[in-house]
């Protein structure tokens, strides 16, 4: 029998998702760095996804509740406690990574976050009207769609003064179908390894199979390129350009967990929340080349998280006569 892991009070997880999604911008930034300095996405993304794969290695060794989810893993499967598809949650992860490490360079950070949340937020919504996450089916509620509106324009608010100057739209299509796609292909993600996450009894082996899949799809993809065209540049010598894995390791776990207790939509709301928080984190303590830190950038997250807490109020129709 598998354990079933603790229901957290939205008071309490939703703190926990937008602390989460402040890694995400540092990930994004590392990982779109290393794309540059190798002069191959590929590469960069399977880095990001090979060293989260030690770290969750180590964790599913050293910890009980890992050896405890490892030794689930087998008979969850056998048993098809959950759809065997589920296993392949890494891909999409794998597919987000690749996107940043080869569109940040011509998008910017500022339109690669835009994109990826339009994406993710209306396709939460859709996830949860299914049940396919662990928390059931949660209907689409008038609250629900002006919070997931709110918060896209709170996004697009926040980034707004990072905007001029980066292309023409014509140009910029085709780079920003990745990110949107990527972003609505999260929802899935999460939803997937939070229903596995279940039948393992914690959410470090729904994790640690992620990364697994993800690694695997890009060395795979990896090698092909490199029959193809040959490699890129040789690795850098500098630590921070190899910790976006075990960032990537934060927010995985953290969505796994949560999306049982506070639904698909309103995990990745709270992450998107942590994220603009951590975009400007990042601008106001380590700018990039151009960066502009106006009222908008401080003001969107602000709405974001107000977006955020009006989401979770309870909408109940009038009662029939």
């Amino acid at each position: 029998m598998h354990s079933t892991p603790h229901h957290l009070p939205a008071a309490v997880g939703l703190p926990i998702a937008v602390g989460a999604g402040t890694a995400i911008p540092v990930q994004s930034r590392i990982n779109g760095a290393l794309g540059q300095r190798l002069d191959d996405s590929l590469a960069a993304a399977l880095i990001s996804f090979g060293t989260g794969l030690v770290v969750m290695i180590a964790v599913s060794l050293l910890f009980p509740r890992g050896r405890a989810g490892l030794a689930q893993l087998v008979p969850a499967v056998r048993e098809r406690r959950f759809p065997p598809l589920y296993l392949a949650a890494g891909a999409i992860g794998a597919f987000f990574v690749f996107s940043q490490s080869l569109t940040i360079s011509i998008l910017g950070v500022a339109l690669f976050t835009i994109a990826a949340v339009m994406g993710q937020t209306l396709s939460g919504l859709a996830v949860d009207r299914s049940g396919m996450g662990p928390g059931g089916r949660k209907a689409i509620t008038p609250i629900r769609v002006i919070g997931v509106v709110l918060t896209i324009a709170a996004v697009a608010w926040a980034v707004s003064p990072r905007l001029e100057g980066t292309g023409t739209t014509a140009a910029l299509i085709l780079p920003l179908l990745l990110p949107v796609a990527a972003g609505i292909l999260m929802s899935f993600q999460q939803a997937m390894n939070g229903t596995a996450a279940v039948h393992y009894g914690t959410p470090i082996t729904a994790t640690l199979v992620n990364f697994i899949a993800g690694s695997t799809v890009l060395l795979a993809a990896w090698l092909v390129k490199i029959i193809a065209v040959g490699a890129g540049e040789s690795l850098p010598g500098e630590w921070w350009y190899y910790v976006g894995g075990p960032m990537g390791c934060i927010f995985i776990g953290v969505s796994a967990l949560l999306v049982r207790t506070l639904g698909v939509l309103l995990t990745g709301l709270g992450m998107v929340g942590g994220q603009l928080l951590g975009s400007l984190a990042l601008d106001l303590l380590v700018p990039a080349a151009g960066t502009v830190v106006a009222f908008a950038t401080v003001g969107g997250p602000v709405l974001a998280l107000g977006a955020i807490l009006l989401t979770t109020l309870p909408w109940r129709r009038p009662a029939s006569p």
